[in-house]
């Protein structure tokens, strides 16, 4: 029901952007970071590596969540959905390590994982020595270091390289439009940040999820080992089960510069504010509208405008972007 996710070895720059980024299609990178200082020590054995990045570390806390056993390593929510199933806290990445470590010699005890930790400030020697030449070299990257976890679909904003120093990663993607068969929980209220997927892959409920079988027939999987390394498309949901006893990813995050800093999840909340409650023939009055301005060509919306008077519907220039910031500012201040 699952397809392999395409693959490439010996990836450069170049065909990093000819021939990858431009299909909007998830795709795996085989070996491109093999030769990273940390994936050489991960192979030698878990402890070396640990013992490794324990040199680097900086000391500064990053977010550890700390899951109970029961939960078989899933990042979630609650039965009752109002919060999470994990403890949060914040630790170094030495201490993390170490309880990561022992927790490995027991067959039934909690997941501990650090979660997207800035690498400048946690492990601020690491970079230097552990070039990506495929990004810019001002994208940042994370660390996510901890124990067998499994992070439910979810999507983000940015596009993402995701690269195993340690363990094992299998990933199951499905494209954008499989978000009605995915069965999305509460939006604003996640444990990923982004919305999730409530099904539990490891045990589908077919009942209460009868559209994932549909999903499933659209996703795409790969498992990667140290020294592969992904490239997620924006909005494409992933699911990421970690496999073994210790497993470390760096990731690299990016979004295009018109919109770095702002959130189009948080255009959805406005929209689901604004038009959500609207009666049906509205709405799809605003379907309409929505359509043609913002998902439609941009040329057939405002051709018929003078360069110098589309506005909003011109290019979307610094002065364009802070005018619409003040009147949305001037509405909701």
């Amino acid at each position: 029901m699952t397809a392999p996710i395409a693959e490439w070895r010996a990836v450069t720059p170049e065909v990093f952007r000819r021939e990858i980024t431009a299909r909007y299609a998830p795709a795996v990178l085989r070996g491109v970071v093999r030769e990273w200082p940390a994936v050489q020590e991960g192979l030698g054995s878990d402890e070396a590596l640990a013992a490794y990045l324990d040199r680097l570390d900086s000391g500064a806390p990053v977010d550890v969540l700390a899951i109970p056993a029961s939960e078989r390593g899933r990042i979630f929510y609650n039965p009752e959905l109002s919060g999470f199933n994990y403890a949060h806290d914040r630790a170094s990445l030495k201490s993390v390590n170490e309880r990561v470590l022992r927790n490995a010699r027991f067959a039934s005890r909690p997941t501990v994982v650090a979660q997207s930790a800035r690498i400048a400030e946690s492990i601020p020697g690491f970079r230097a020595s552990h070039p990506l030449p495929l990004l810019d070299e001002a994208i940042e990257p994370r660390i996510w270091l901890g124990g067998a976890v499994v992070t439910p679909a979810h999507f983000d904003e940015s596009s993402n390289v995701a690269c195993v120093v340690a363990g094992r990663r299998r990933f199951t993607l499905f494209p954008p439009e499989q978000v009605a068969n995915l069965y999305i929980g509460p939006i604003g209220h996640a444990p990923t940040g982004t919305p999730i997927s409530l099904v539990d892959f490891a045990a589908p409920d077919e009942a209460r999820f009868p559209r994932f079988r549909e999903a499933l027939a659209h996703s795409q999987v790969a498992e990667l080992e140290p020294g592969d390394a992904i490239y997620i498309p924006p909005l494409w949901w992933h699911h990421v089960q970690s496999l073994a006893r210790y497993n470390v990813l760096v990731n690299y995050w990016w979004k295009p510069p018109a919109v770095r800093d702002r959130s189009a999840l948080d255009g959805l909340l406005h929209a689901l504010l604004t038009v959500g409650a609207l009666p049906a023939e509205q709405r799809a009055g605003w379907a309409a509208i929505y359509g043609h301005f913002v998902f439609g060509d941009r040329d057939a919306a405002a051709g018929h405008i003078p360069l110098e008077r589309r506005g909003v519907l011109g290019d979307m220039t610094p002065e364009v972007q802070g005018q619409i910031v003040a009147f949305l500012k001037s509405k909701f201040g």
